[in-house]
């Protein structure tokens, strides 16, 4: 595989947050949706499996990929930061135009992956075109601030949530995956109780919101996403709140979208599904 013009398409390629847990082999619309985005049988989609501590993740996902009907389909397997300067994966990642960030512990992705010459590829490659689509851990590392971790629960408090540093492909959301299931609404209002600048995307398990260049996000899959809007935030108490204190926000606005629902990140405009 040679590698790619970068000239060829002047468009930020998409960017596809997934919840976790895709459906792979049963009906899987998401994954499906990913490959015809790539090209069908041109895909050529290079997999991340660095969140994984599992030597058959990336593998699985090359088998996925390939039976969804990918032209081409190869994991990196990168576990060190030594490897995330290797100039043959580097190659490859240069000669795709898809790249799959799989689950597990994002802060593998941040430790290993940060500041490396890999990292510094995929925004480049994604700003010239090359599609990224990441699930759980490779879905929170997308924005510019990760949630790295915090408390369960509806409620907003002042320790709320912790952040790390990102790929920063999108610095207008903050991600939240496992949404629903792992009961993950307060550390996303904690999250974005910060800054206003920000909307954030609580996306459920088997969902996926696909984010265009032109920064409207259609919702594809099974489950739900939740979005914080708080640009119209009249007050924050997170200033002077104190260790573990219950935060008081007021003036946010919250949008539940399902499949073909859509939100435009610059306008926060959000739409149901067309008719």
């Amino acid at each position: 595989m040679g590698s790619r013009d970068f000239e060829e398409n002047p468009l930020r390629g998409f960017v596809i947050p997934i919840g976790g847990a895709e459906e792979r082999l049963n009906d899987p619309v998401i994954l499906a949706r990913f490959v015809e985005i790539c090209g069908n049988e041109k895909a050529r989609i290079a997999i991340i499996p660095t969140a994984s501590q599992l030597d058959e993740t990336g593998p699985n996902y090359e088998k996925v990929f390939k039976d969804l009907g990918a032209g081409e389909a190869i994991s990196l397997p990168i576990n060190t930061r030594e490897e995330a300067q290797q100039e043959s994966y580097l190659e490859t990642l240069k000669s795709c135009n898809g790249i799959f960030i799989t689950g597990g512990n994002q802060l593998r992705l941040s430790t290993i992956l940060g500041g490396t010459p890999i990292a510094q590829a995929i925004r480049r490659l994604n700003a010239a075109g090359v599609h990224l689509a990441g699930t759980s851990a490779g879905a929170a590392i997308i924005p510019e601030h990760m949630i790295a971790g915090g408390s369960k629960g509806a409620l907003p408090t002042q320790q709320g949530v912790t952040f790390a540093p990102g790929l920063g492909l999108l610095n207008k959301v903050i991600i939240d995956q496992h949404f629903s299931q792992r009961n993950r609404l307060g550390r996303l209002l904690s999250a974005v109780s910060y800054n206003p600048f920000a909307s954030g995307l609580g996306i459920c398990e088997d969902t996926a919101a696909f984010i265009g260049p032109n920064n409207e996000l259609e919702v594809i899959g099974n489950g739900s996403i939740t979005v914080i809007d708080p640009s119209g935030l009249e007050h924050s108490s997170m200033a002077e709140a104190e260790r573990g204190d219950s935060l008081t926000l007021l003036g946010i606005k919250m949008h539940i979208l399902s499949e073909g629902a859509s939100y435009n990140i610059e306008t926060r405009e959000a739409k149901p599904k067309p008719n």
